[in-house]
């Protein structure tokens, strides 16, 4: 199971990037898939999830501006980030699973800033 996450950089506060999650070793439209993510100092929080069947959750800090979604012939997962703010700034997991993932990916950079 590899799960490896892209789409990461730098942008200015109320841009928007989208990351990636390529998922291989399984197939990833048989499992929740979740993202998180780690500002400095501070401890993993999760972000997004969607289930098998396409529904959604998020978290309230970021409702209404990320979306998740998944492709299922391309076995990947995306968050489309948008209106990004400072405090968005954290490095992204993708994860296999829901309230509990058993895999994660190694994280990307999102740096929000001026």
């Amino acid at each position: 199971v590899q799960l490896v996450e892209s789409g990461g950089g730098l942008v200015q506060p109320g841009g928007s990037l989208r990351l990636s999650c390529a998922a291989s070793g399984f197939t990833s439209k048989y499992y929740q898939m979740s993202w998180y993510r780690q500002a400095p100092g501070k401890e993993r929080e999760w972000v997004a999830r969607i289930t098998t069947s396409g529904g959604t959750t998020y978290s309230d800090s970021v409702k209404g501006r990320f979306t998740i979604s998944r492709d299922n012939f391309k076995n990947t997962v995306f968050l489309q980030m948008n209106s990004l703010k400072s405090e968005t700034t954290a490095v992204y997991y993708c994860a296999r699973g829901g309230a509990m993932p058993t895999y994660w990916g190694q994280g990307t950079q999102v740096t929000v800033s001026s």
